[in-house]
């Protein structure tokens, strides 16, 4: 077989095992958001995403936490925001 083939399939294989996974360390958790490393250890470093330290050392992050640090902020799409007037005016027309 391939080895590049290989390689990509051992790398398919990883994301299954970390998609199982509840806490994730910390080149999982690169691996899973798609930070860098420098990045992540800035973010952390400044407490700005949710992780842990137990043993002084090594820094854990549980996906859970990190999907909702990920979705923080949400933007709703250019159009939602252009409708969201009119069918505010149409629903307080009708009760008027």
């Amino acid at each position: 077989m391939d080895t590049i083939l290989l390689l990509e399939r051992l790398d398919r294989l990883e994301q299954l095992l970390i998609g199982n996974k509840e806490v994730l360390t910390f080149d999982e958790t690169c691996d899973y958001t798609g930070i860098s490393r420098s990045y992540l250890y800035k973010l952390t470093a400044s407490g700005k995403i949710p992780h842990s330290k137990p043993n002084g050392k090594m820094l854990f992050f549980e996906k859970k936490k990190l999907v909702e640090w990920l979705l923080q902020n949400n933007r709703e799409p250019q159009q939602d925001i252009k409708t969201k007037p009119l069918v505010h005016t149409m629903r307080h027309k009708s009760h008027s």
